[in-house]
């Protein structure tokens, strides 16, 4: 049974200091380090949210409304953040802390300007794939591990997706910070995997 850890999103927007920066963020950074040098898993892939200038989930881009709003994008529900992880820049780079060395691969998502995508396997209304499932199961991958940024949005959804595509799920909170846009998400996320029947550890 080969296994793969699947980093989501550990870019310099996500950590302190970014433009959508997740409370205790750099708190990942050393137990996702630990996990790649650890040698305990087949394949290392990366996911790295890759927005164009613009992109309409960004609440610069609708006069009126503020960051953490929620409207309607193309009939898809659709949280409003600040302008993060833009193609090029600094911000959207994966953090040296992870050996990219040790990376077998890294899956772009979020580069449809009119569409988000949490997920590291698909956007937000599935009318795009990654890749990553067809990556992993030509390598015969079954069981993926999941860790990163941010726990009630990209980690959640890569985990539930990954269920959904028939892998052995597991995600490991200790390597995973939640932007809590109201109290209480990461909890329900956590709860949502575990119902889903995500090994959450």
């Amino acid at each position: 049974m080969r296994h793969a850890l699947i980093l989501v999103d550990l870019q310099h927007d996500f950590l302190p200091g970014g433009a959508l920066a997740v409370s205790d963020g750099d708190a990942v950074l050393s137990p996702a380090a630990r996990e790649v040098a650890s040698g305990a898993y087949d394949f290392v892939v990366a996911t790295q949210d890759w927005h164009p200038a613009g992109h309409e989930s960004f609440a610069s881009v609708h006069e009126g409304e503020s960051v953490g709003a929620l409207v309607t994008l193309h009939g898809l529900p659709q949280v409003l953040w600040p302008d993060h992880c833009v193609q090029g820049s600094h911000g959207a780079e994966l953090h040296p802390s992870v050996s990219m060395d040790k990376v077998h691969a890294v899956f772009r998502k979020g580069t449809n300007h009119t569409v988000d995508s949490y997920s590291g396997f698909f956007d937000n209304g599935r009318r795009h794939d990654t890749g990553l499932s067809t990556w992993l199961a030509e390598r015969a991958v079954s069981r993926v591990t999941v860790l990163g940024l941010a726990t009630d949005y990209c980690v959640k959804w890569t985990a539930l997706d990954a269920k959904a595509e028939g892998f052995d799920v597991r995600v490991l909170t200790e390597a995973c910070r939640g932007v809590e846009l109201q109290p209480g998400d990461v909890l329900a996320a956590l709860r949502e995997l575990r119902d889903a029947g995500v090994e959450v550890v």
